[in-house]
C-alpha cells in the first residue's frame, strides 16, 4: 500500500507511461489500448501473417513459423481492447474493484497465508471522487473495502484496542477477513492538496493492491519493515513537473482513527532526467504504543530509483532503513522488467533483507530471495501472474532454503 514513484513501462511502443486506474498507486504495468495510440503502433495496425510471424517468432529464434501458435503464445503485438467497468462513473464518482484468486506453495512468501490452496486473496471494492484543482478549489475522497485472505494483513492492526476495522465482527474465521484500508477526504487548490483520514503510506515501492505490483508475491522488506496505512493528514505539493513534495502528521503506523502514535510522514519525488526519477520518503517519531507493551519510536525511510533502461526495459532500485528502539532492519530490492508487447511482460526481483539487534547493532538474521515471473494479460481486464521464487536464509531458525511457485489471476471491473 505504498505510493509508487513512476509507473512501470506502459504502452512502451507508444512511448508513454500509463497508470493504474483501479488504485491510487501505480507500480504495475498498465498498457493502453489501441484506441489511445496516436500513431499506428503497439499492435494497433493490421499486419500480414508472414510479417507477424517474422517479428513475433523468427526474430526470437524459435522457428515455430505458425501464426496461430505464435498468437496464442502472445509473442506478436496484440490489442487488448478497452477495459470494461461494472459500475463506471457517475457525477464524478467512480466505483470499481477487482477479484484476485491465487495459489502458492508456501506460506513464507508474505500475504499468502494458505499454502497449497486456491484462495480468494482480494475481493476489492472502491468508490472515489478524484479531485481536479487545476482550475481552483475542489474536494473529493475515497473509500476502499477488501475481503479475502489479505484482509487480516490489511486491517488497522496498529490500533491499541479493537476498533475501526479490527472489531471482532470483521473477522470471518480461518484465514479470511475484512478491511477498510482507505477512508479519507481530500481537498486541493492549484498545486496543493491534502488528504485527511485513513490512507496508504508513501513509503516503499510495492503495494498491497494486486493491481499495483508486477509480482504476485511480496518482498520481505515490504511486508516486515514498512507501514501499510496511516491515519492523519498528508499534504502534497507539486512544485514543478519534476518536483513533488510530501509532508504531514500521522498517528503512528497502521492505526485506524486511534491515538497510537505521533509521527512525521513526508518526502520528495524528483524527476532527474527523462529516464530517471528518485523518491525519498520517511516517517519518524512514535510509531505505536501497544496495550501492555513498550512504545516503539524511531525513524524509517525508503529510497526508490526508477530508471528506464530502454523503451521496453525498466530497472527499479529500492533501499529501506528502519531504526527504532524495538527493531533495526535494512533491505535492498532490485527489479528488472521487460515489456514484450501489450500482453506479455517478464521480470525478475532480487532482495537482500537483514535484521539486527537494535541495542547492539549485531546482525541476527539475513535472508535473500530471487523471483522470476510473467505478466500475461489475456484482456484489458484479466491478468495472470505465474512466478517462481527461491528463498535462502542465514540465522533464521525453522526456515529452510526452498523453491516456491505461485500463480494468480486478477480480474478488474
Amino acid at each position: 500500500m505504498k505510493l509508487s514513484k513512476l509507473a512501470l513501462i506502459a504502452a512502451i511502443a507508444c512511448g508513454t507511461y500509463a497508470g493504474n486506474v483501479f488504485a491510487d498507486q501505480t507500480t504495475d504495468i498498465q498498457l493502453v489500448s489501441c484506441e489511445s495510440c496516436d500513431e499506428p503502433a503497439c499492435g494497433c495496425e493490421p499486419a500480414a501473417c508472414d510479417d507477424a510471424c517474422d517479428s513475433g517468432c523468427d526474430s526470437m529464434g524459435c522457428g515455430l513459423g505458425d501464426c496461430a501458435i505464435v498468437d496464442r503464445l502472445g509473442l506478436n503485438d496484440c490489442c487488448l481492447g478497452d477495459p470494461y467497468s461494472l459500475f463506471g462513473e457517475c457525477n464524478g464518482i467512480a466505483v470499481g474493484g477487482w477479484l484476485q484468486l491465487g495459489y502458492f506453495t508456501d506460506t513464507t512468501a508474505n500475504f499468502n497465508t494458505l499454502a497449497d490452496n486456491v484462495q480468494l486473496q482480494q475481493g476489492w471494492l472502491f468508490a472515489e471522487k478524484a479531485i481536479d484543482s487545476s482550475c481552483g478549489f475542489d474536494i473529493g475522497g475515497r473509500v476502499d473495502y477488501v475481503y479475502g485472505t489479505d484482509g487480516p494483513d490489511t486491517v488497522a492492526f496498529g490500533n491499541p484496542v479493537p476498533g475501526y476495522d479490527t472489531n471482532e465482527g470483521w473477522a470471518r474465521g480461518g484465514q479470511y477477513g475484512n478491511a477498510l484500508p482507505q477512508l479519507y477526504l481530500e481537498a486541493g487548490y492549484g498545486d496543493m492538496s491534502v488528504k485527511v483520514g485513513h490512507f496508504y503510506t508513501i513509503i516503499g515501492w510495492e503495494v498491497v493492491q494486486a493491481t499495483g505490483n508486477f509480482f504476485y508475491s511480496h518482498a520481505n522488506t515490504m511486508y516486515n519493515s514498512e507501514p501499510f496505512t496511516h491515519t492523519g493528514a498528508l499534504f502534497t505539493y507539486n512544485y514543478s513537473d519534476d518536483v513533488t513534495l510530501y509532508g504531514g502528521y500521522v498517528e503512528g503506523w497502521d492505526s485506524g482513527f486511534q491515538d497510537n502514535g505521533d509521527a512525521f510522514l513526508g518526502g520528495v519525488s524528483l524527476g532527474l532526467t527523462d529516464r530517471l526519477s528518485v523518491t525519498y520518503a520517511a516517517v519518524g517519531g512514535r510509531f505505536n504504543t501497544p496495550v501492555g507493551g513498550p512504545t516503539e519510536q524511531g525513524y524509517m525511510h525508503s529510497v526508490v530509483a526508477d530508471y528506464a533502461v530502454s523503451d521496453d526495459v525498466q530497472y527499479i532500485f529500492q533501499s529501506d532503513l528502519l531504526d527504532t528502539n524495538e527493531r533495526q532492519t535494512f533491505g535492498i530490492n532490485q527489479y528488472l522488467i521487460k515489456t514484450i508487447n501489450d500482453c506479455v511482460s517478464v521480470g525478475t526481483r532480487v532482495e537482500w533483507y537483514q535484521i539486527a539487534d537494535p541495542t547492539t547493532d549485531v546482525v541476527q538474521n539475513d535472508t535473500w530471495n530471487w523471483t522470476a515471473g510473467i505478466n500475461y494479460r489475456q484482456s484489458a481486464n484479466l491478468t495472470f501472474r505465474p512466478e517462481i521464487r527461491y528463498d535462502w536464509y542465514d540465522g533464521w531458525q525453522g526456515l529452510d532454503d526452498s523453491f516456491k511457485f505461485g500463480i494468480d489471476a486478477v480480474m478488474t471491473f
